[in-house]
């Protein structure tokens, strides 16, 4: 196995000694720093990925446009982006990785249209990665790399061997999703669990997940574009105030802007219990023992058992009332445990609270 990058077990064991003195942890250049340009991400290192592929070529947005977007906010912002994500979509993998096999990166020459000049002049290039599974070059029916093992090669040494990043990213960002990651199916999504892999490594990670229209089967391109205008300007402010942390990972959800109203401010949340969408199984007509994977959408009615009974909880905030809404999410999911972490999540607290951008 790849050794893990020197920067990584250096944050991790610095992390610990601080964490002792009951200081806060942060990567160690991802702190306050200045630039000429004023750019609030100036010089940070991003690893970004998806679970959404970043193929970028479905009429309805779903198969990566939403990480061309981050991208392109990002550099805007200052950042030097390294795309390494799923080759096709994997939506639904949770933290699910490959354990055996062989992974092939398929670096894309052109991008999607009107993105191809997004992160000219950045240190790495900037290049964008598919990862399928496969002993030769990703073909059209490749299988796919699961969002977690992007992320994982990339951190044990595929940044290091592509993008000459020894000391791995400052932080992962993964995103922006195809749909809202809130209540009982984040622990399926494929981007939340990339950042859960990430903050495993002592990367810290933010995902960032975006509303459709009122079908919530098609994406405009409108959300992503504000989601991602404001994920650098989030992104901005918790580096300034040196926020940046390994201790659990940060989930943002955007909700639907594309009649051309205004997000509502950002709200500290949790994450709920009901269950927004679900995966039906529905016995063939034919019989036996096939079945069709169907997905079901809650009606959200007081009663049914898929409906919310968290007040304020993450889908409530979201799609009820038109938030952003911000949750902590931590690698430890055992029922009832408390994340130890109380004075980084009063710190970020505070901040969505009070000094986060508005929209």
């Amino acid at each position: 196995m790849p050794s893990t990058p020197r920067r990584l077990l250096a944050a991790t064991a610095t992390g610990v000694a601080l964490a002792c003195l009951g200081v806060a942890a942060a990567a160690d250049t991802a702190g306050p720093q200045s630039s000429a340009d004023g750019r609030p991400l100036a010089g940070l290192r991003v690893l970004l990925s998806n679970d959404d592929s970043m193929q970028a070529a479905k009429a309805s947005n779903s198969d990566g446009l939403g990480l061309y977007e981050i991208r392109k906010a990002l550099c805007d912002a200052g950042a030097d982006v390294v795309v390494m994500a799923p080759w096709q979509v994997q939506s639904g993998k949770g933290t699910a990785v490959t354990n055996g096999g062989t992974l092939t990166l398929a670096r894309r020459a052109q991008l999607p249209a009107g993105y191809g000049d997004d992160c000219a002049g950045t240190p790495s290039g900037s290049p964008v990665y598919g990862i399928c599974l496969s002993d030769g070059p990703c073909g059209a029916d490749s299988p796919s790399a699961t969002p977690a093992d992007t992320v994982k090669f990339a951190l044990r040494g595929g940044l290091a061997a592509k993008a000459g990043w020894a000391d791995g990213p400052d932080l992962v960002v993964t995103g922006i999703n195809s749909g809202p990651n809130v209540s009982a199916q984040v622990n399926d999504s494929g981007t939340v669990g990339a950042a859960i892999a990430a903050i495993d490594q002592g990367v810290p990670a933010v995902a960032f997940s975006s509303s459709g229209d009122a079908t919530q089967m098609r994406f405009p391109v409108a959300n992503y574009r504000a989601h991602a205008r404001f994920a650098a300007a989030f992104l901005g402010g918790m580096r300034e105030r040196d926020l940046f942390t390994d201790r659990f990972a940060l989930k943002v959800d955007y909700p639907d802007v594309s009649a051309g109203q205004r997000a509502n401010a950002p709200v500290w949340t949790s994450v709920g219990h009901g269950q927004v969408v679900w995966h039906a199984y529905q016995p063939k007509q034919t019989g036996g023992d096939t079945y069709d994977i169907t997905m079901g959408v809650c009606a959200n009615h007081p009663g049914d058992r898929c409906t919310e009974t968290v007040k304020d909880a993450d889908s409530t905030a979201l799609l009820g009332r038109g938030h952003i809404a911000v949750a902590p999410v931590t690698a430890d999911r055992t029922y009832g445990a408390r994340a130890d972490a109380t004075r980084e999540l009063a710190r970020v607290k505070h901040y969505v609270t009070h000094d986060a951008p508005r929209s």
